[in-house]
């Protein structure tokens, strides 16, 4: 009786490490994602920040004329 305790606790011990694991994993892969996001608006800001600039720009002047 008191082995298959024992294995009961292994076990449960066990299934407990997985899952705290797998929350880490998964923390890590959201992380991940969060900064490719960030890394392609950076770039994309780069490249198309003047035209936008340029819209605004031109779009302002537009209004503020009477």
């Amino acid at each position: 009786m008191k082995q298959a305790m024992n294995s009961l606790n292994a076990l449960y011990v066990r299934l407990l490490l997985a899952v705290k694991n797998e929350r880490g994993q998964g923390l890590v892969e959201y992380a991940l994602i969060i900064v490719l996001i960030a890394i392609a608006a950076i770039v994309a800001m780069k490249f198309l920040g003047g035209s936008v600039n340029n819209v605004y720009s031109s779009a302002g002047s537009t209004l503020a004329k009477p």
